[in-house]
């Protein structure tokens, strides 16, 4: 199921063994080099300082939030090694810039969906500037459309028109009986 960024920020994290809250989910962290989320930030009713819930510790999302075995989900960040590299990019997708392999400037990501069972963003959404505004509506963008993501830009495919390979016919009369 594809879920907005608006619904996966600040998100209760409750507990399986003891049924109650055990702290929030504030944002996902993303690794910008394939799109999915590894965890997210966190705060803790247990704990301080920069903690996360990896994706790993999650059991199930719902929509009063994010079910966990217990509040030892909740990782101070020193302890994932693995993710440290993407901790200190800290890499943002909302209000990333967007353009064409042409160079043309698509707008802004004002939005992506994430497809909450792989974790992964399969879509964004960019809204062109206010100007444009006038003459161009929010554009949906598949992740499949992406060909580099930078450090200041995302660049995504140019937009192609189907060409017509044939001559168009004529339905053949039908004769009346």
């Amino acid at each position: 199921m594809l879920k907005l960024s608006t619904a996966t920020a600040n998100l209760t994290i409750f507990s399986l063994r003891t049924g109650h809250p055990v702290g929030v989910a504030l944002r996902p962290l993303i690794n910008p080099s394939n799109l999915k989320i590894e965890a997210w930030f966190a705060q803790s009713n247990f704990d301080n300082g920069l903690l996360l819930l990896p994706t790993s510790e999650i059991r199930e999302i719902g929509h009063q939030g994010i079910a966990v075995n217990d509040k030892e989900a909740i990782t101070p960040a020193e302890d994932l090694v693995r993710l440290e590299p993407v901790i200190r990019l800290d890499f943002q997708l909302l209000g990333r810039k967007v353009y064409t392999q042409s160079k043309q400037f698509l707008g802004k990501v004002s939005d992506y969906a994430t497809d909450m069972e792989s974790f992964y963003i399969q879509r964004f959404y960019v809204t062109p500037s206010v100007f444009k505004q006038l003459t161009s509506d929010q554009r949906v963008i598949s992740r499949l459309q992406i060909i580099e993501i930078t450090d200041k830009k995302i660049i995504v495919k140019d937009a192609t028109l189907p060409v017509a390979t044939g001559f168009f016919t004529r339905p053949a009369p039908v004769a009346e009986g």
